[in-house]
């Protein structure tokens, strides 16, 4: 399978590309390099070099240095930095996205959205930008003011997976960069050259406004060494990572050791509840989209679908009919509504966790093959699988990154509610029902566990105005819109006297 590479040259992309920028690209003479490939035909796309810990030093110094400055601009004038951005990112869109599409997989109208997510995130951070607020709060002393203010936290490391490759990004860097942070990225390194072409992107914008470079940074290298030396950085007072829950844990604890604060989106074991009185069209739609979109790939995709009994069978009959309907192939051409897994690993994993399935005595009713043949040289390619299951094996409580559905029954909503709830797990949920004794019951507190509750659409595809993040082994965080502004603020709680006197708080008498 032939692609057409040129249009990389447009996004700044060459056959050798360094991985480190601090305002200007770096590369060491004993930089260790990585091929990237792409998993639509496994061919070679081009090489980086990868940070050492020399390079490591000199991105932290020059943000350092940034911070100074940028962290005294107004607000909304940073704001208009990140707008130019989006500006930017606008002109770039259709290639950024077939980049996406090519580095990671998904299908190109996946990859093009993903961009549009970026530029809507540039949108809202600049709106943003005008309401950083404050409370002002009642003081019990009289003539005493009492108010909280915010101001930029520092150095955010971003540190993001293959799967949304500069999605994440934007929802963590441009938010931060409007509250006066300075940003160092770590992409995957899956991913590489889609970051090197944001940077390249940004890189623009920044330097036609004069500022210095080191406010948007990029590392590309080893987990085991740059990666750990920013986790324990103690210039560095936040991490936000998105990944595995392994690895989330590792992160948590090496940044904790610290005191050091961390944004955590790990992963996601997501449900969606069918009940009797759902619309079975609209569910049909949402769980076709929310299991094969992303070829599974979604920390927010749905790994489980508890069908009200009712329903089970004819709901299951139309869905595996939906799913012999889904065209699986290169996802640059038109048509196509799968592409491949992100690599061979991912495969494997995916084939390990099926025989895990038959082992404790689940049954595959459709899909979980790999696919041979010219068109799907690379190894990566996979039938969508549905299997049925109970909540009681070990594998359906582990997130397979993979389009695997986990189908089971249910007879009433408690019953489902448990089902969906008892898992490590708390990031996305969803009900499709017309009844609304049983959505309030959905959202009520003894309801979904998880961050995001939905009614009446699937669980993926989250928009950028809500909070975006789970509970559980999700890790907590918040990313995107709401006031997840204030993870990457410090605040400051100021008490002004304005009288003579010098009142203590709690009517404490303390001397004359």
């Amino acid at each position: 399978m032939h692609l057409d590479l040129s249009f990389l040259k447009e996004l700044g992309i060459n056959d050798n590309n360094s991985g480190v920028y601090n305002g200007n690209w770096l590369k060491s003479q004993n930089a260790p390099e990585i091929e990237v490939t792409t998993p639509i035909n496994g061919k070679t796309i081009a090489s980086v070099y990868q940070a050492t810990l020399d390079e490591y030093e000199s991105v932290i110094t020059e943000a350092q240095k940034a911070f100074k400055l940028w962290r005294n601009i107004p607000a909304p004038k940073r704001g208009e930095i990140v707008r130019l951005i989006g500006n930017e990112l606008r002109k770039y869109k259709s290639l950024l996205g077939k980049l996406v599409t090519l580095e990671m997989g998904k299908i190109l109208p996946e990859g093009e959205g993903e961009v549009q997510e970026m530029i809507d995130i540039a949108d809202f951070a600049v709106g943003l930008s005008r309401q950083l607020y404050g409370l002002t709060i009642a003081s019990e002393r009289e003539k005493h003011r009492m108010y909280e203010q915010w101001h930029p936290l520092g150095t955010v490391a971003v540190i993001t997976a293959f799967n949304f490759p500069v999605a994440v990004w934007s929802w963590n860097a441009l938010i931060a960069a409007v509250c006066g942070d300075v940003i160092i990225w770590k992409p995957s390194s899956e991913t590489p050259l889609t970051a090197i072409a944001v940077q390249n992107i940004v890189d623009k914008v920044v330097k036609e406004q004069g500022l210095p470079g080191g406010i948007f940074n990029l590392i590309i290298g080893p987990g085991s060494t740059v990666g750990q030396r920013m986790l324990e950085d103690r210039r560095i007072p936040l991490v936000s990572f998105t990944g595995s829950i392994p690895m989330g844990k590792l992160v948590a604890e090496h940044v904790g050791r610290r005191l050091g604060k961390t944004i955590l989106e790990l992963g996601g074991n997501n449900a969606i509840i069918i009940t009797g009185n759902a619309n079975l069209d609209m569910a049909l739609r949402a769980v076709l989209f929310s299991a094969v979109g992303t070829t599974g790939q979604r920390c927010t995709t749905t790994r489980r679908l508890i069908i009200h009994e009712s329903i089970y069978d004819i709901f299951l009959e139309r869905l595996i009919n939906a799913y012999k309907q889904v065209t699986i192939g290169n996802p640059l051409e038109n048509g196509t509504l799968m592409g491949p897994l992100v690599k061979k690993s991912a495969v494997e994993d995916m084939m390990h966790a099926l025989e895990e399935l038959k082992k404790a005595g689940g049954r595959i009713l459709y899909g979980g093959e790999l696919l041979e043949g010219e068109e799907y040289q690379s190894g990566c390619y996979v039938t969508p699988c549905i299997a049925e299951a109970k909540i009681e094996y070990d594998i359906v409580r582990h997130e397979t990154f993979a389009p695997i559905l986990y189908v089971m029954k249910y007879t009433d909503l408690d019953q489902a509610l448990a089902i969906q709830n008892d898992v490590p797990q708390g990031l996305s949920s969803s009900i499709f029902s017309t009844s609304m004794l049983e959505v309030e019951q959905f959202l009520g507190p003894d309801g979904s566990d998880c961050g995001i509750a939905n009614v009446n659409i699937g669980t993926s595809g989250a928009e950028i105005g809500g909070a975006f993040g789970g509970e559980k082994d999700t890790g907590g965080g918040r990313e995107s819109g709401s006031d997840a502004w204030k993870a990457y603020m410090r605040r400051q709680t100021v008490t002004i006297n304005w009288g003579s006197s010098l009142p203590l708080a709690q009517g404490i008498k303390f001397g004359d």
